[in-house]
């Protein structure tokens, strides 16, 4: 699909336009964080400890969003907290993107045994609620940056495979498909230069959808401790750190929860602009 005609289909979707512009209002922030935050978000003072927003009876302009109990300046660390949720979902949507791509054109395309196998182990996996997988793993390995993305690779790979496997298992039967089987193209030849490239939306619209997901399974690791550990600013661990605090500093939690709220929503409704923008019937279906 050329790209004028792409973006023309979405933009028509108001929703996936605003989804757009929080994707990459977060994706900004995250990289220029250090020239944004106006305080250092692991550096307090207990004298200032507690202190509410500025618009609050007592609040400071110095501290637009108020501090944490340890003084320290909430929308500094919900700026640096966008850095760890955002590596994340990144890293581990790339990592397991891939991984599942290459395992779902191999089980679709060769079927047979190799199919049986590859799907028994998916649906062992999903058979697993995500975060209780997750907790598991991670009990094992313990905290960390590492090992939570290891931890939600570990999974994250089978929905994308199953995925791609449904487009290949249709895909494989296209006539450009037995065309280069005709011309004597090899298996891997077929998979990476024709089958590939015709499952490619489904591949973006997938790995976009997903990167939501893996930003509240990390806020919920974080959020249980299990995740990046202090005094790295994370979301999910700052909502965690003010539970104590929740009816008299009620900030502590409300402005990273609603950070989370705010990307999550904004991928997601990215994610689904670009999968009625590469599917027609969907798109026409709106009209």
């Amino acid at each position: 699909m050329e790209f004028k005609r792409f973006w023309k289909l979405y933009r028509k979707n108001r929703a996936a336009v605003i989804g757009l512009i929080l994707t990459i209002f977060f994706l900004v922030m995250a990289i220029f964080a250090p020239f944004i935050a106006p305080q250092d978000p692991n550096t307090g003072k207990l004298t200032e400890r507690l202190s509410p927003p500025f618009w609050m009876e007592g609040g400071s302009r110095r501290h637009l969003f108020g501090t944490d109990s340890l003084g320290r300046d909430i929308l500094s660390r919900v700026i640096y907290g966008s850095r760890i949720s955002i590596l994340i979902g990144v890293v581990v949507v790339s990592v397991a993107t891939i991984t599942g791509v290459m395992i779902g054109l191999v089980s679709g395309y060769f079927g047979g045994k190799v199919d049986a196998i590859i799907q028994r182990i998916v649906d062992t996996l999903l058979a697993f609620p995500y975060l209780i997988f997750a907790l598991a793993i991670m009990s094992v390995l313990g905290p960390g940056l590492k090992n939570i993305i290891l931890a939600l690779v570990y999974k994250e790979w089978v929905t994308p495979c199953r995925v791609i496997r449904g487009d290949t298992l249709v895909a494989k039967e296209e006539n450009y498909v037995e065309a280069a089987r005709a011309m004597g193209a090899s298996n891997w030849h077929i998979l990476i230069r024709s089958l590939l490239p015709n499952v490619m939306a489904s591949v973006i619209v997938v790995a976009s959808l997903r990167i939501g997901w893996v930003v509240l399974m990390e806020a919920s690791l974080s959020f249980l401790g299990l995740g990046v550990q202090p005094p790295t600013a994370t979301w999910g661990g700052m909502v965690a750190g003010g539970r104590d605090y929740i009816f008299q500093s009620w900030w502590i939690t409300a402005f990273p929860g609603i950070a989370i709220f705010l990307l999550v929503m904004g991928v997601n409704l990215m994610g689904e602009g670009l999968r009625d923008a590469f599917d027609p019937k969907l798109t026409r279906g709106k009209k």
